[in-house]
């Protein structure tokens, strides 16, 4: 459950244990440590609102270690976050009644039976909360490079949201707030599709939009740490995540060479990519223009309605219905993760590639 080489981050706890938390290595020392930030990182990826489950945790961050007055040290951070609103009865009915799309029978299988299941466990979305906050301190840092990183909520079912770069700044009102999305017009024909699909029961999926700008020229690794593949590997460990795609994305099957290539602009000193939404990276690194990448997620697992699937106890395809506080679309509280992990992978690339101090 490591994260990163350079700029490593290592989650610990679990959805129903007393906490969640991570331990990241490599930190440069003296960065600032916004706790305001940090607060509003959290609240962007926090349960309790319209559209998520109603689980409602503090998500106060406790830095044990790392950070002191307000800066990091350089030593290994630990980041340490309660769970206080747990219901664990919930889950009654596993280990012997797996639900249908998650990870209980087979974590079950991995680890002989002796998997915490509850909540999802160790694959559960609630490890996010650390990764959130590490990236919060991690933001800061490459703001003063002139990185910036900015997601949204892209699409719920067949809505489709307009590019961030032609809406409003954010929030423009109460349900662009809530669901994370920019477009006023498209984020209430979301709730709509939500509010829906609620009343049937059922959940739906979703899709979050990231553009990245201002990294250096050259940034990333050849070949496996390039940056695709390494925002790539990221974006897909989060819970629930089914497709990443880069710049053009799929519509590249029905492009030719000569409508996809941008030619360089600019000057020997400083080379500029011309044209309509020029790739963000070649061959893994960095071109200078924004990195836009989308990703998918499946619809949540967990809806209460009632799913037939296989009792380890009796062998047999019964009933189940799965009760509790679950989100009817991921999406939203997505939003906060996918900027997280674009801030941790391009953090540990700047180090790697030495475009920062350690």
């Amino acid at each position: 459950m490591r994260l990163g080489e350079a700029l490593r981050v290592t989650l610990r706890g679990s959805s129903h244990g007393p906490f969640v938390g991570a331990l990241i290595e490599g930190m440069p020392a003296g960065l600032a440590v916004d706790e305001t930030s940090v607060s509003a990182a959290m609240a962007l990826r926090k349960t309790g609102g319209t559209y998520s489950s109603k689980r409602k945790e503090d998500d106060t961050v406790e830095w044990r270690t790392g950070v002191s007055n307000g800066r990091t040290t350089g030593e290994a951070i630990e980041i340490h976050i309660a769970n206080s609103d747990v219901r664990s009865s919930d889950y009654s009915f596993l280990p012997d009644h797996p639900r249908p799309g998650h990870q209980d029978m087979v974590m079950m299988k991995r680890t002989g039976g002796e998997a915490d299941l509850r909540g999802g466990g160790t694959s559960s979305a609630r490890m996010t909360a650390p990764l959130v906050a590490a990236a919060a301190v991690v933001g800061g840092w490459l703001k003063e490079h002139g990185v910036h990183v900015e997601a949204q909520l892209g699409a719920v079912g067949e809505v489709e949201a307009a590019p961030m770069s032609e809406c409003p700044p954010r929030w423009a009102n109460e349900t662009c707030r809530e669901l994370r999305c920019r477009d006023p017009e498209a984020a209430e024909r979301m709730a709509a599709l939500i509010d829906q699909t609620r009343r049937q029961r059922n959940s739906i999926g979703s899709r979050v939009d990231l553009d990245i700008t201002g990294l250096p020229l050259g940034l990333g690794e050849p070949w496996f740490d390039g940056i695709e593949p390494a925002m790539a590997r990221a974006m897909m460990s989060i819970p629930a995540a089914r497709g990443v795609e880069f710049g053009h994305g799929f519509a590249v099957q029905t492009m030719h060479g000569s409508d996809h290539n941008s030619p360089w602009g600019g000057t020997a000193e400083h080379p500029v990519l011309l044209g309509e939404r020029p790739d963000g990276a070649l061959a893994g690194l960095s071109t200078g223009s924004p990195v836009s990448i989308r990703v998918a997620f499946k619809p949540p697992s967990s809806i209460p309605q009632s799913q037939t699937t296989l009792n380890v106890k009796t062998n047999q395809q019964e009933p189940l219905l799965v009760k509790g506080r679950h989100d009817p679309v991921l999406g939203p509280r997505a939003v906060a993760v996918v900027e997280a992990m674009a801030l941790l992978v391009a953090g540990d690339l700047m180090i790697r590639g030495g475009f920062v101090d350690e």
